[in-house]
């Protein structure tokens, strides 16, 4: 039984993609698609590939390097599973940092974020400074 290889246009329309974007992935080794006479198909392992960069790519999960890591297993110098928990660290750092974002604000009103979410250089934990005090300036 031969295994169904799909065009790169069908591929490309089917992941909103540029045709010029799959090209793209190719030359930096992200996927290696068939040939045939010329042209090129993908079978059911690179729509599985295309979908995870697509993925990691819109969420901002990671950069075209990283996935390239992570699709090369352990190297020399990268484990992927070093990159990937990298990565997800940091999305949480960041959906803490939108969920103080939201709410510094409720019912359309404006809240004073409390002193541990601020990020640490206007963090003020010696308690409140006046004019006089060097880091707070005022105007002449």
């Amino acid at each position: 039984m031969s295994e169904t290889l799909v065009p790169v246009g069908d591929v490309a329309d089917r992941f909103a993609l540029a045709v010029s974007t799959l090209h793209y992935w190719e030359r930096r080794g992200l996927i290696t698609p068939h040939r045939r006479a010329g042209r090129r198909y993908y079978d059911a392992e690179h729509l599985y590939r295309i979908a995870l960069i697509r993925i990691w790519r819109d969420t901002g999960l990671m950069s075209l390097d990283e996935i390239a890591a992570v699709f090369a297993g352990r190297t020399a110098t990268h484990n992927w599973r070093d990159t990937v928990e990298s990565r997800i660290s940091a999305i949480e750092a960041q959906m803490e940092q939108l969920d103080t974002a939201r709410g510094s604000h409720s019912g359309g009103q404006l809240r004073r974020p409390e002193p541990r979410h601020l990020p640490t250089p206007w963090r003020q934990d010696s308690g409140p400074h006046t004019a006089s005090d060097s880091r707070v300036r005022t105007r002449s």
